[in-house]
């Protein structure tokens, strides 16, 4: 399967469809609270999964495919237990029961929104970038200025917790500076792993990644409003905006091209 499969209508439709859902579902989260909340996230990322795992599979080919779970989704719940179980690299935390089953302390859906949101990183810095080293950079920062909206809006939620949450981002108290780093050191390595994984598979094809450019860029204007806006987050929205729009705002700049 590659990206003649996705020039089916039917097929690109599918793409689309699941993004449209997955939409709505983000624009009820804000909107609910408490376990109706929770369901919402768990179901935000399982959507996010499939439409990934499903783009790379249909675009890219079966290969591609398993390289991001192998990658984004074994290597998400590995960094995630050696987290929980040392503190290394986002420092000492503990996950709360609210996102379902857990395995070694790892909710089962937090490597699947690694995996969610490692995809569209990935193909947004290709559209940018098309050497190896530029494209892996910026898709690490990419993934890991995402976390500027994720973890301050999660932690207020209480679905993860630090026990030493400092120092702290001003305005953005309960998360370490730490954990930046850490999210954007293994972004570094996620994404130096991923483009080996991909090979050939991995070269961008602008007019099949509609969707997953999308996404990204739905997900840093939606979360810019929803912090401003709707969860009482200002400071995260003004983080993560200036510092996940330095990454999105050259993504922009190339759909003025021929």
């Amino acid at each position: 399967m590659t990206a003649a499969v996705l020039r089916r209508p039917r097929t690109g439709l599918v793409l689309w469809a699941l993004l449209g859902v997955l939409v709505l579902v983000q624009i009820c989260y804000p909107l609910t609270a408490g376990d109706v909340r929770a369901g919402f996230t768990v179901a935000t990322v399982l959507l996010g999964y499939v439409l990934s795992v499903t783009h790379a599979a249909l675009t890219r080919g079966v290969r591609a495919a398993v390289a991001l779970v192998a990658t984004a989704t074994a290597g998400g719940f590995a960094v995630e237990a050696v987290g929980v179980a040392t503190g290394f690299p986002f420092g000492t935390y503990d996950y709360s029961g609210e996102l379902g089953p857990k395995i070694l302390g790892v909710p089962l859906i937090i490597p699947l929104a690694w995996t969610w949101m490692a995809w569209p990183a990935w193909l947004a810095a290709g559209r940018v970038a098309a050497r190896a080293v530029p494209r892996v950079l910026l898709a690490a920062a990419g993934l890991a200025a995402w976390d500027l909206f994720l973890d301050p809006q999660m932690v207020a939620e209480d679905y993860w917790t630090w026990h030493s949450p400092t120092p702290a981002l001003p305005g953005v108290p309960g998360i370490p500076i730490g954990n930046y780093l850490g999210w954007l050191g293994f972004a570094l390595v996620l994404m130096t792993v991923l483009r080996l994984a991909l090979g050939l598979a991995g070269d961008p094809r602008p007019a099949a990644d509609g969707p997953m450019l999308a996404l990204w860029l739905w997900t840093y204007a939606s979360s810019v409003l929803a912090h401003a806006v709707f969860l009482g987050l200002p400071w995260s929205a003004v983080w993560g905006g200036v510092l996940m729009g330095a990454v999105v705002a050259p993504l922009l700049l190339t759909f003025r091209r021929p």
